[in-house]
């Protein structure tokens, strides 16, 4: 039986087929006293094992492994049929859309290059274990012009997002695309904290969508906000 997890512990998985990476993302990782690396494997298949095995938080994936890829693992653990999904901080050497656009297609929470300083590292794990979406600040106006150039439009279309949407919600979206956290959001909007999350629990399901992340993208994507501002 696995040992229950330390109160307010995160537990991580780290997937990376490169020794020396897993070892210095567990080494930075495994030194802050909130989180905690409870598995460091070499692949996807791995990963996927791992992380419900051991009820992980947050998976850390690399993209290119042998075996099963980073994506076909993230798709796994938190795809859109997937039922008790697992987030996913996919963590890569490679700048490259189809990897990009890939990873988010199957519902990992955020993307970041491994040159990333340490400490984006750690916060974007504690972010993404929270359930806010994280992105590579070189990486987000290409990604959402590439999202918005595609058009590949979710079923309910921007034009019905009012009645999709309470307007409650819909100021909360549109704040999420201007890159606010819960505090911030609460803040400009004179609510709790408490509230700005119950309304994301409930916004999430309408669009379709898993993550802060895929919320932005949806919003962008559907032309509810412009890359341009």
């Amino acid at each position: 039986m696995n040992e229950p997890a330390t109160a307010g512990v995160l537990r991580v998985v780290i997937a990376d087929d490169q020794p020396l990476v897993r070892a210095g993302l567990t080494t930075m990782i495994g030194a802050e006293p909130d989180l905690e690396v409870v598995a460091a494997v070499a692949d996807g298949r791995a990963a996927v094992d791992a992380a419900r095995s051991l009820r992980a938080d947050v998976v850390c994936m690399d993209i290119r492994m042998p075996g099963t890829d980073g994506i076909t693992a993230t798709l796994e653990l938190c795809g859109p049929d997937v039922a008790d999904p697992v987030p996913v901080l996919v963590i890569t050497t490679f700048d490259v859309d189809e990897y990009l656009f890939g990873a988010l297609e199957a519902g990992a929470s955020g993307f970041l290059l491994k040159d990333a300083e340490p400490e984006a590292v750690v916060d974007a794990v504690r972010a993404v274990a929270a359930g806010h979406g994280t992105l590579d600040n070189s990486l987000t106006r290409r990604v959402l012009q590439e999202m918005v150039s595609r058009r590949r439009t979710q079923p309910v279309v921007a034009a019905r997002a009012t009645e999709l949407l309470t307007p409650r919600e819909l100021d909360i979206l549109l704040l999420l695309a201007e890159g606010m956290s819960n505090d911030d959001i609460a803040r400009r909007l004179v609510l709790e904290v408490s509230t700005i999350k119950s309304h994301l629990a409930r916004m999430l399901p309408k669009l379709g969508v898993k993550s802060r992340l895929q919320a932005v993208v949806w919003a962008y994507q559907n032309g509810l906000v412009k890359t341009g501002g």
